[in-house]
């Protein structure tokens, strides 16, 4: 990939830290339920709280979640991890350290890859690691004080740590949308980021060209992309008008304000050492058979990009549309519903990409969501193929569909009803002919209307013959005109070339 623009002569140099929720119903060392929005302090246990006599037990499902993300990766999957204790003290942290693991984990090593603009790059992952969440410190409704809520304690995260491999806030934010659409397309992961479960950590530094790395500072929990760009953006800009203001830039933990769009220092950066990692005495070494591993490779979904070079070849779709069929695995398994229905692959990439998405996207929906059935939009791009309705009448046919004007479908019906493709016909036809959208399919008539266009536009007809092609993008105009846009817009063009010599 070509080397980003220096800003103000500089090199970014940016790594993230991403804590994946993991989509365990318990934690990672407790029975307790990991649901969102409970009560404050409701789902935390006695090992949740690292009460005395309690000893924490290893969720086979976290580590499970691990395994797929690492093998989607191309990561080596370790065969023996250790847990480490990671000494610190918060007020929602009720054991005083953090299990986590330190020198040997879980996932070791793999890649991302990412497009940004027209240029492709791999971003190399140093680890994933398995950790228990923290608590939640809470402030704002508590006039001077904090109010702890430990239902977050003891919540299954994968750590995914990339190597300082990144060079703008662009390839960031599209590495942390490549990673969430992969941990969410493999089930490891929700992915909803209103509640925590995919947050950010950016390290930033900024440097000459050819020096070595500058002093890093990290800004924590980034919950939203655009929150990652504004960030990274503000740090960047700060640090270089420090360092051209001759001041140096001091290692440190920062916040991100959304509302001033700034950074602002929290504490000084800690380093590994700080932390006093030891391994837990209450946890053995994680081992993973290589039995596991396979069990786990055997169950693992096709993953995007097989799947696209897959589009690419067996359906001819262009890399570009492949890549957007497969942004999720709710869009591409409705492509594929589409494709098959309709026996259209690129038209059905077509629609699912603009029109489809266009509304989903202003009504704040995911394509799971989608209020019209696959059997009736197939059943609409098989009319548009031969000819019944123009592309303009068949949106318009869409929005009806789509806001239930057909009796039997729309959002009460379409969406979660099962619907025959011969009842879909039916549906679709009956809406084409109650709009009046149904093409003019008789030769003769159009014929007609062509000769009297021809008749009634002299001077059209002699530039078009004089070389202006403008003029025949009239003429068809015209005919379009002439039968209230009923006109196979083909057929006119046809009988219009032939008329004309």
């Amino acid at each position: 990939m070509s080397t980003p623009p220096l800003i103000r002569g500089f090199e970014v140099v940016i790594g993230l830290e991403t804590h994946v929720q993991l989509s365990t119903h318990s934690k990672i060392f407790s029975g307790a339920s990991t649901q969102f929005g409970a009560a404050p302090n409701t789902q935390a246990c006695a090992v949740d709280l690292g009460l005395p006599g309690t000893l924490p037990v290893p969720n086979r499902g976290a580590v499970e979640r691990a395994i797929r993300f690492g093998l989607a990766v191309q990561a080596k999957v370790a065969p023996q991890s250790i847990f480490a204790r990671k000494n610190y003290f918060y007020p929602d942290l009720p054991k005083g350290y953090q299990i986590s693991q330190y020198e040997i984990p879980v996932v070791q090593g793999g890649h991302v890859d990412i497009r940004v603009g027209d240029q492709a790059k791999r971003v190399t992952l140093t680890r994933a690691h398995l950790e228990e969440d923290a608590g939640k410190s809470l402030h704002e409704d508590y006039a001077g004080l904090t109010g702890i809520d430990l239902n977050r304690a003891g919540t299954p995260l994968l750590e995914i740590v990339t190597e300082p491999d990144m060079r703008s806030s662009a390839e960031a934010v599209e590495y942390a949308k490549a990673l969430h659409a992969l941990v969410v397309w493999l089930g490891v992961c929700d992915g909803n980021m209103q509640e925590g479960s995919f947050r950010c950590d950016a390290n930033v530094s900024v440097r000459r060209p050819g020096a070595a790395l500058g002093t890093r500072r990290e800004v924590k929990n980034l919950n939203s992309f655009r929150f990652l760009q504004q960030a990274i953006d503000f740090e960047v800009q700060w640090q270089i008008d420090r360092l051209e203001d001759g001041l140096p830039i001091e290692q440190a933990t920062v916040l991100f304000d959304p509302d001033t769009g700034e950074t602002r220092a929290m504490r000084s950066k800690e380093d590994a050492h700080d932390y006093r990692y030891f391994p837990d005495p209450d946890l053995p070494p994680l081992v993973i058979a290589p039995e596991w591993v396979e069990r786990v490779r055997a169950q693992m979904p096709e993953l995007p990009g097989a799947m696209a070079a897959r589009f690419q070849r067996d359906d001819g779709l262009p890399a570009y549309d492949a890549a957007m069929m497969t942004q999720s695995l709710g869009f591409a398994r409705a492509y594929e519903a589409l494709r098959d229905a309709s026996g259209q692959p690129k038209l059905a990439a077509n629609w699912l990409m603009g029109e489809v998405s266009k509304r989903l996207n202003a009504e704040g929906r995911d394509i799971e969501a989608l209020p019209v059935a696959m059997p009736l939009l197939a059943a609409l791009i098989r009319r548009v193929v031969d000819g019944t309705v123009s592309n303009n009448g068949a949106r318009q046919v869409f929005d009806a569909l789509w806001s239930g004007e057909a009796e039997g479908v729309g959002p009460s019906g379409a969406g979660t009803q099962p619907i025959s493709g011969g009842d879909a016909a039916s549906l679709v036809d009956a809406l084409i002919e109650a709009k009046g959208l149904k093409q003019m399919s008789d030769t003769g008539a159009l014929e007609a209307i062509v000769d009297a266009v021809i008749a009634a536009n002299a001077k059209s007809v002699e530039e078009y013959r004089a070389g202006k092609d403008k003029a025949f993008n009239a003429l068809v105009g015209q005919v379009m005109k002439a039968s209230k846009g009923k006109a196979n817009p083909a057929q006119a063009h046809e009988i219009l070339k032939r008329r004309l010599g």
